[in-house]
């Protein structure tokens, strides 16, 4: 991936504007490839965020129209995803600093960057779990503490 910035922006950054992202914070935008595995774990258990109604969820896949939506068909994902072009050198990755997928950005209401997770962490997803008062990890999923991006 062509992208020119290498370092992601940290908690207390402003939050860049995304094209075709109208939202008051909090919501929670996740950076991803269809074609990533640890994406493929991640994104299902960011649906089980977005179902408790406390959180919006936003997806920022970073393939075509087609593909994104056989994935989100696939994985069963219900949130709203906008894609960031290849063809426009990935905007929107650039200006997170996206260097590896997934990537997460809690933006509160005044716009800066409350929490950034990188990659697969239980104790994360348990957290925002606690956050929107959703079941992210229920009994008998069998999930791994961490996995990188």
């Amino acid at each position: 991936m062509p992208f020119r910035q290498k370092k992601i922006l940290t908690a207390g950054t402003t939050a860049p504007e995304i094209k075709g992202l109208q939202a008051d914070g909090p919501v929670l935008v996740v950076f991803f490839k269809i074609t990533c595995p640890v994406c493929q774990l991640t994104l299902p258990y960011l649906n089980r965020v977005h179902r408790a109604g406390t959180l919006p969820v936003y997806g920022i896949s970073q393939n075509d129209d087609a593909g994104t939506r056989e994935f989100n068909q696939e994985f069963g994902i219900e949130f709203l995803v906008l894609l960031d072009s290849e063809d426009d050198d990935f905007p929107a990755s650039n200006a997170y600093g996206i260097s590896s997928v997934p990537s997460m950005f809690l933006i509160e209401p005044d716009g800066k960057i409350g929490r950034v997770i990188e990659g697969w962490n239980r104790k994360e997803m348990e957290w925002l779990g606690a956050r929107t008062a959703a079941t992210v990890i229920r009994q008998g999923d069998n999930v791994p503490e961490w996995k990188a991006g």
